[in-house]
Formats: structure tokens, sequence, C-alpha cells
């Protein structure tokens, strides 16, 4: 019987199936989480899914358009009757064809992630680019002939010291109705960006208004995006929201989005559509979360990758994807909202979008920069934002440097075999007792730790369904600690290592964390090609990191700052013990939070902020790892666990690793040792 390939985004499972299975029927096979409710007879529409076409390199496969089969009539009927966005099919009634990469949107699954990209308190001087001035206008006279917007103008020369004004068309239309019903008085929003030129008129409200003026920070990722609704009178955050981008069914890292866009004609547009629409979807559920008015909302900062910043843009990444890794554009970019197409803010909504570093270091970095300041920093500081693709700071206040190095999705829980986005039920935290080799860990939705009474039932609604980014990171650490794994990331048998949970896995072994498949829940692993995901992930990171401080001239950082959803939910120690970063005292380790998001919101609430980041940015030397022939010797050094050469003295204080080898013709991993003097 012929068979296809069926990839599901963003689970990354795949499996071959009969051709005519339902989508659904796949998905269920594989674990894939998608909903249904009605049995597969389409009616409650819980299984939506989209299909993607065209040459997907990442996963080695070329879907044509006949993958699925035919549009049919029970879909029709639904669409008729409640809708079904374009490109979307029913899993329950399309079935499978041929090769085939399906995405799942948010909606569509069960265990929804939580985007963990939280909004961190700042104190930020309030200095926004829109302002809101009631001023009174002199009515129009027979003898001084003038157009109502040329006397508003006059208006605020007068009473506000605003030498020039001017709007678009959106303002024009409702200017003489909103004078007349304030009778002359008024009051507008005015923007007016740290770049010379006129106040441009936002919007008008007859007499004095006395709602909400609001603006949205957006940290465009490669995997998530964020969003934080921002008072722009007292900088408070009144709603935060995030999604998976859905761009993730086009490749789960940056150069796969490039590879698409190489060798589908097309393809660069139609990812640039399918960020544009997620990110209106999301202004839509953070307005509505905040309960605030789209008309409200007038602005926007954007802070992304350079990837993700040309799709937005709607400009082809193709250079990116080759050296020199030339920009289109690196300065910051001023625009209406509605080039972008964002339709879900005010009409005439302007947005703003952090200046690029160059390269591959984007305006992400530009942000973290702005979040964490290293150029103040009388210590060496080194900061790390960690996601499908790292940025890295080093730098104090003599030089500040930056690079970009792909770690790839292994953080985010994608590449693992239990691994999952981080939703309820899935593993986060993680313990393996040293001397018993068992393991107690908790589940994203629940506080208790599996080993406490009353943990099943806490855990019934969700199960224990998988195991995300910072359940695998410390899995695998516990795992080193625990004497289970050896410096070169190999898992021991269970005679090596004492425990019935080391199973033999074809040649090689895996650590069996959760088995609920008595009671149809999944086997929970970490398997030997979940150790080298991790380490090919914690060793570009580390090798970018140590890239910058060979530049600097040192072996040694004072302090180190995790910034993203990372840097919040994984432990300095944990990192630590992996080799991600450089060895530091613990107390000296901490987390920002989501300082690219932070560094989006001080940019919308301070123009201040917007020409000093400009100017830092010009400050910052950019190392290309991608062309440096070093990065390849530190990251072969950083295969191993933490290191095959650097020490971690600091490290060494608090854990003893055990010094084991699983490999019968090898030594411990460990290696010769050097050490360098700070410059």
């Amino acid at each position: 019987m012929q068979e296809a390939l069926v990839i599901f985004t963003p689970s990354g499972k795949r499996g071959r199936f009969a051709l005519g299975t339902p989508v659904l029927t796949a998905a269920r096979q594989l674990g894939v989480d998608l909903d249904s409710v009605c049995g597969g007879r389409g009616i409650c529409s819980k299984c939506q899914i989209t299909p993607g076409y065209g040459d997907f390199s990442k996963h080695g496969v070329t879907v044509a358009e006949g993958a699925l089969s035919e549009w049919n009539a029970v879909e029709q009927r639904y669409k008729d009757k409640r809708g079904l966005i374009d490109g979307r099919r029913l899993g329950c009634q399309a079935q499978v064809m041929g090769d085939v990469v399906i995405d799942v949107p948010p909606e569509s699954q069960v265990h929804r992630q939580v985007v963990r990209k939280a909004a961190s308190s700042r104190t930020v001087t309030m200095d926004p680019a829109t302002r809101l001035y009631l001023v009174e206008v002199a009515e129009p006279d027979m003898h001084e002939p003038s157009g109502d917007f040329e006397r508003l103008g006059r208006a605020l020369r007068t009473q506000w010291d605003i030498p020039q004004i001017t709007a678009g068309l959106e303002v024009m239309r409702k200017l003489q109705p909103e004078l007349r019903k304030g009778k002359w008085q008024v009051t507008v929003a005015l923007h007016k960006d740290h770049i010379a030129g006129p106040h441009r008129v936002l919007d008008i409200w007859p007499g004095l208004y006395e709602g909400g003026l609001y603006g949205l920070a957006i940290d465009l990722g490669s995997t998530t995006i964020a969003a934080h609704l921002c008072d722009l009178r007292t900088g408070a955050v009144v709603a935060s929201a995030g999604i998976m981008n859905p761009q993730i069914r086009f490749g789960e890292d940056l150069m796969s989005r490039v590879s698409y866009a190489m060798m589908n004609p097309g393809g660069d547009v139609e990812m640039t559509r399918t960020v544009r629409e997620g990110m209106n979807a999301l202004i839509d559920t953070t307005a509505s979360e905040a309960q605030v008015s789209p008309r409200e909302i007038v602005e926007a900062v954007i802070v992304c990758n350079p990837v993700m910043h040309h799709l937005l843009l709607g400009i082809d990444p193709v250079e990116l994807g080759q050296a020199p890794f030339a920009l289109a554009t690196s300065d910051s970019l001023s625009l209406d909202a509605r080039e972008l197409d964002l339709t879900a803010l005010n009409p005439s909504a302007r947005a703003y979008l952090l200046p690029c570093i160059a390269g591959h270091v984007g305006a992400d970095a530009a942000a973290v920069a702005l979040s964490e300041s290293p150029e103040t920093s009388d210590d060496l500081v080194l900061v790390v934002d960690v996601g499908t693709n790292a940025e890295i700071l080093l730098g104090d206040k003599r030089r500040v440097l930056a690079c970009s190095s792909p770690t790839g999705p292994a953080f985010e829980g994608a590449q693992i075999s239990s691994g999952q986005r981080a939703a309820p039920g899935a593993i986060e935290r993680i313990e393996i007792n040293p001397d018993t080799k068992e393991p107690r860990f908790r589940v994203i939705g629940c506080e208790l730790w599996s080993d406490e009474q009353g943990f099943l039932d806490a855990t019934e609604a969700t199960g224990i369904t998988g195991i995300c980014g910072s359940g695998i990171i410390e899995a695998v650490a516990e795992m080193r600690m625990a004497g289970l794994v050896d410096p070169s990331g190999l898992i021991g048998s269970a005679e090596q290592t004492g425990t019935w949970r080391s199973q033999p896995e074809g040649r090689t072994h895996a650590y069996l964390v959760h088995d609920a498949s008595a009671t149809g829940g999944p086997r929970i692993t970490v398997t030997q090609g979940d150790i080298r995901a991790i380490q090919l992930a914690k060793s570009a990171l580390y090798a970018g990191a140590r890239l910058l401080m060979d530049e600097i001239g040192t072996d040694h950082v004072d302090r180190v700052v995790l910034a993203g959803a990372f840097g919040a939910h994984i432990s300095p120690k944990h990192a630590m013990v992996l080799g991600m970063i450089p060895d530091a005292h613990l107390d000296r380790v901490t987390s920002a939070g989501n300082a690219a998001g932070t560094g989006a919101r001080i940019a919308l609430c301070s123009v201040a902020a917007r020409a000093g980041i400009e100017a830092t940015v010009q400050r910052i030397h950019k190392v290309e790892t991608a062309i440096e022939p070093r990065f390849q010797e530190h990251f072969v050094n950083a295969n191993a666990l933490p290191h095959a050469v650097d020490l971690f003295p600091e490290l060494s204080k608090i854990v003893t690793l055990p010094k084991v080898s699983f490999n019968k013709g090898g030594g411990d991993g460990d290696g010769g040792r050097r050490r360098r003097r700070r410059a």
C-alpha cells in the first residue's frame, strides 16, 4: 500500500500513513495536539489545520498541490455557516494524498502554549511620541478665509507652541464634524517622534477627550510573538498576550524560512501575509483583554531579528541567507501602521521599528541593549537572549560587542522526542536523586511536585503531556549531575548507571522520566538524540559568547544576564552544568525576563530612548559568527558537558560532577585545559 510522509508543525512530529488517511487520524496516532469534540463529523470545527505547499528543505520534502484530498461539501457547509479562514481545512475531512506539511494553529490545540514573555516592571521617564492636546480653534470668518485644518494648526502654534502639523485623509474626513460637534474646542492626538519634522495628527475628538490613549510594544520573535499594551500617559502595562508565530509552518528556524523564500517563488509574500495576520489577531486579543477600543491604540513599537524584520516589511530576505548577510536597511523606521497591514489599530496609528545592528544581529538585540544598558556597566557583563536564535551582547563602559548564534529550536522543546511547547501539562522542572537515580518533576499549571500528595489529582485535567524547553534543559543537566550522562553526552546503560530507568533504544539508551502508557498517556523519555540536540544548541550559544570574549581578550566575565523566556525559567546552576554560559559566581547570574520586550516598551514610552539607542547601536561592534574561523573550534570544545577545555571553578564550588565514562574506548572527556588572563 502506498504511503505518504506527514509532518506536523509546530510539534515536528512525523510519520508515514496510507493514502486516504484523515489528517485527524494521523494526528491522533502521532500524539499531535489537535482538538476535536465531535468525533470527526465535521460539526465542531475544532480540528482546523493549515497545509503548507512548496519545497520545505528543512524537512526534506516537497509538498504538491494535491497533497490533501479535495475540498468537500462538509467543509463548504461549515465555511458558509460559520466561516473558515482561507487556506484552512478541517482535519477530520481532509485526507492525506501525498507528502504534506501541516500546521496546527494555536486555537486548534487542546494544550495551548503558555507564552511566557511576561512584562517586567521598569521605571521609565514618560516622554511618549504621542500626546493629547486640548485646543480652542477659531471659527471660520468670511473676511479671513482659511481652511479648518490651517486654523487648527494656528491654534496649536499659539496655544501649545507646536510649529507645524500634518495629517492623513482619515483625520481630514472627520475634522469638520468634530470641530463643530465640540463647538470649536477639540482634543487632538499628536505624534512627534525624535526625528525632525512636523507633528502628525493621529485622531481628533470633540471637546475634552477623557478616554484612553494606548500603544503596543511588540516582540516579534521567530517562534513566538508577544505584545504588551501600554497606557501612553502612565506607562502602565494594561494587558499582555502572546501567540506562536504562524510562520513556523514554513520552518522553525530562520534559515529554513529564508530557504523557503529562495525555493518557492512568492514564498516571502506568503510569509509576510501570514505574520501580519498573526499580529492583527494578537492585537485583537490584547485589546479585548484590556477592553480597549482599536481606535485608542495609536502607536506600535516593534522589535525583531533581521529575517523577521524583512518579512514583516515585505522585503525578500534572500540576501540574509548568504554572506555578507546584507540588510536592506539597518536604520530605524517610522511609518504608518497601515503600511504593515496592521488594521487592528487606529487607522492613523504609527509604527516604529528599532534599528538593526548588522547582519543577523537585529532590532531585538538593540532592544536588549536598550533594556540592559551594557554600555553603562562598570563590570564586564554578558547578556544572553536565547530563543531559536540567540542574541549575545558583551561589554562595559569601554566597549560593547554583539553577535547572533543559531541555537535552533531545541531550547523551545522542538526536535526533542517527548518535546512540546510550554503548555499546561508539560514538564518544566525536574530533579534526579543522584543516589537512587529516581526523578521528580513539576508540570506547567500545577505547583506540586510529582512525588507530593495530590499531584495526580491536580494534574488530572491537563495530564502529563511532554517536556518543554526548560524541562529538557534541566533534565539533561540533572542527568549529568546524577551520573547518568558522561561528559561526552553519552547515556549509560542500566548496568553502568545502576538504574532500570536507563533503557535500551536501538544502539543507544534513553532515560525514562514518566510512563503513563498503561492508561493511554505518553511515555516520556530523554533519548540520546535529545542529548545531542541540546549539545548542538548549547555549543552554538557558548561558542558565540566565547568569540566575543576572545575579541575583548578575556577568559572571565563579571556578570551574566539571562534574557527571554529562557532566562526567566532556567536556573543558572543547570545552565552552567550544561555549559550554556561561561563560568561565573551564581549570585552574579541574573534573569532579565523578556528584555527585548522591555526595550520595546521603553522606546514606546520615551522618544529620548529612541534617539539614545540609535546612537548606541552605531557604537556596538558586531562579530559575525558565520565567517569567524574560531567559531568552529569553540563549538567543538563546547560539545562536552560542561566543556572539554574551559575551566568552571565557580561551578565546581557548588557541584561535583561524577567522573564517569560510558564510551568503552574513551576517557572521561575532560581533555586538556587552558586558562587565559583577562586583558
